[in-house]
């Protein structure tokens, strides 16, 4: 969920609720506010009839509306204490019950006792109470409408600069030329943000920089080493002089200088891999590429007496010739190392896979730790460890899927182009 929604649906959600239980007090305070006033209002009935018949020791002579109206009734015994209630009373004016507000009070005329009931219709009170509480939802209500537009508008736009940084550090790439910078921004918050980034980004392309010389200086100076190594190696092995032991001595030091070049090499494909030092925006007929690595090895796989089964479509991808190339080298040289002798290998190439399926010398693969580096089941020594750790690479910088799938004692390999 983004900030902002999350931010509205809390802040319209508490909204609400203060919304509502403030309504609900409003309602309660202004309904005593208005029968406060009703209250007043028969104190002052009261208080004339006390002083009328002070002046003239008899009743006065009432004339009731529809909305006031007072009784008095003679009673033997004497009246208790007056007081206040809202009560239903029938009201003769308007022919039917409704709820009213009651003075009952006590008075004394010419030494007969009377009860006098002061009543004070409360529907003016009850509609004016509804009208205002009313028009208090709608107001409510164009409030939170108003927060609601103002959040989704006003903030949507003080957001817009984190966005925008966001798209920037998305298209971002260190291998790509010039470094991040961010646009400043009026929000202070934002512009830390920005300045702190592009800071960030500065160290990181110096470091990133000072890394990829290193790798380019050490491969380069790593070559030369090895290569004399080797070239020695070759003139010892080809003279006559040598003893049996001295000759076995000498291959296995040359065998280990080839697989050391070797490890270098992929090391250093790796390195490249990892820091995007390819772009792939060469067309690249991958049935071209697999039918010539197939061509090179096949005295391989005649030498292991391998079933070779080949269905290749016509494909072409967007991809880099020399990443492809080593793709389908690697993947068909795990089918040969991990083929037993007198099995089957199964290629196909469609538009949308490349599938090499073999059937499994030792069983299944670690599926956690098959595309991990120096992964070699079963202790085998034969191989960097790395042909598997550079395919998955090759496929995370070209935006294939890879998957390792054991089933019918055979291995599987499945790349993914869509």
């Amino acid at each position: 969920m983004k900030l902002l929604s999350k931010y509205n649906r809390i802040n319209i959600g508490i909204t609400i609720i203060v919304f509502l239980l403030g309504s609900v007090c409003f309602y309660f305070v202004l309904r005593y506010i208005l029968v406060n006033q009703l209250d007043e209002t028969l104190q002052s009935e009261r208080q004339e009839i006390l002083q009328y018949v002070k002046a003239h020791q008899q009743l006065p002579d009432i004339e009731n509306t529809r909305e006031q109206w007072i009784s008095f009734e003679q009673s033997e015994v004497q009246p208790a204490k007056a007081f206040m209630q809202s009560h239903y009373a029938f009201n003769q004016h308007k022919h039917e019950e409704e709820e009213v507000r009651q003075y009952i009070f006590s008075l004394q005329v010419a030494g007969n006792n009377y009860t006098v009931t002061v009543n004070k219709s409360q529907e003016e009170t009850e509609d004016l109470l509804q009208i205002i509480i009313l028009v208090t939802i709608a107001m409510i209500a164009l409030i939170l409408l108003a927060n609601f537009i103002i959040n989704r508008k006003v903030l949507g736009r003080l957001w817009n600069p984190f966005y925008t940084t966001i798209a920037h550090i998305k298209d971002y790439h260190l291998s790509g030329k010039p470094s991040l910078t961010l646009d400043k921004v009026s929000t202070d918050e934002f512009l830390l943000l920005n300045e702190s980034l592009n800071e960030m980004a500065l160290r990181i392309n110096k470091d990133y920089d000072s890394l990829k010389r290193f790798t380019e200086n050490a491969a380069h100076e790593m070559q030369t080493p090895l290569a004399v190594i080797r070239s020695k190696i070759e003139l010892m092995l080809q003279t006559s002089e040598l003893k049996q032991i001295q000759m076995q001595h000498l291959q296995e030091i040359e065998d280990a200088t080839s697989k050391l070049a070797k490890l270098h090499q992929s090391l250093l494909m790796l390195t490249k891999l990892e820091n995007n030092q390819f772009i792939l925006n060469e067309q690249v007929d991958l049935k071209k590429i697999i039918e010539e690595k197939i061509a090179e090895k096949q005295d391989l796989f005649e030498a292991k007496k391998l079933k070779l089964t080949i269905t290749l479509e016509e494909t072409k991808v967007s991809f880099h010739q020399h990443l492809a190339e080593i793709m389908a080298s690697n993947l068909l040289n795990n089918a040969l190392r991990y083929t037993a002798a007198e099995g089957s290998v199964t290629i196909t190439l469609t538009d949308s896979h490349f599938i090499i399926c073999n059937t499994a010398a030792n069983g299944s693969l670690d599926t956690g730790k098959v595309f991990q580096r120096f992964y070699k089941p079963g202790n085998k020594q034969e191989g960097t460890g790395l042909g598997l750790a550079i395919v998955k690479e090759i496929c995370l910088t070209a935006g294939f899927s890879i998957e390792y799938v054991f089933a019918n004692e055979s291995h599987k390999f499945i790349v993914g182009f869509k």
